[in-house]
């Protein structure tokens, strides 16, 4: 009997501690004060979330509210922006014009130097000539007229030769007017070589606008033409009279 009590006492054991035996769980225990904080965390959290939805969807709908105020804001900057770019535009368009007439102001400048260059190449060619008026000596008072100021240039549009100068009486007192010719010397290059033709030739039928009447001075213009295939390298004036050479001035082209 002994040793059947022990074997049942054994198979109980073995059934309740052995492999057999069902598994026991066991948990961390937790008070209910903390249960109940999370629970509070969470609604809160809940809470949260309900309210950032709401806020999004009144922005993404155009609810009123907040959303005003922003565009009110952006109208307001958009204005300032407007008044900004239209003070620059203003301010480049005053430096566009000061820049202007700045250029403006340069180029009259510019042009009155030139003019004041031109009036004093004048005046000294003017000084020039008065001097000439005024004979230097006894001997230069004898010479009766003189040649002043010979210019001659190629006329490209009648594809003559032009010609001007000065003529000026020195005739002592009382001044006697001269009479006589003018006569021209035309240095040419040809291809044969070089050559001299006078102007006018005793066969021209316009000789008698060469003539010269002179009672204190006179400007004289023309023109001459030359052969085809002639360039012209120098020019001499010459003041004629009873055949003699009384005045003579020469140009180099």
């Amino acid at each position: 009997m002994a040793t059947a009590r022990t074997s049942l006492k054994l198979r109980r054991f073995r059934r309740r501690f052995g492999i057999s035996a069902p598994k026991l769980a066991i948990g961390t225990h937790v008070e209910w004060r903390w249960r109940f904080l999370a629970a509070v965390t969470a609604v809160l959290g809940a809470l949260g979330l309900s309210a950032a939805a709401y806020e999004f969807g009144q922005r993404a709908s155009g609810a009123p509210g907040d959303n005003v105020g922003q565009v009110r804001a952006l109208q307001q900057r958009v204005s300032e922006l407007e008044d900004e770019a239209s003070r620059l535009r203003s301010a480049a368009g005053a430096g566009e014009s000061s820049l202007q007439i700045e250029r403006v102001a340069q180029q009259q400048l510019t042009k009155q130097v030139r003019a004041l260059e031109a009036e004093n190449s004048a005046l000294r060619d003017d000084l020039a000539f008065f001097e000439g008026l005024i004979p230097a000596s006894e001997s230069a008072a004898d010479v009766s007229v003189r040649i002043h100021r010979l210019r001659v240039e190629p006329d490209a549009s009648t594809g003559q030769y032009r010609y001007r100068m000065l003529l000026v009486n020195n005739g002592g007192k009382p001044q006697k007017e001269f009479r006589g010719t003018l006569q021209l010397l035309v240095k040419v290059q040809r291809p044969a070589g070089d050559a001299m033709i006078t102007i006018p030739s005793g066969g021209e039928p316009d000789v008698a606008k060469f003539r010269i009447e002179i009672k204190h001075f006179q400007r004289i213009e023309g023109g001459f033409s030359v052969p085809a295939g002639n360039a012209v390298k120098s020019v001499e004036a010459r003041l004629m009279q009873d055949g003699e050479v009384r005045a003579r001035q020469s140009v180099t082209l």
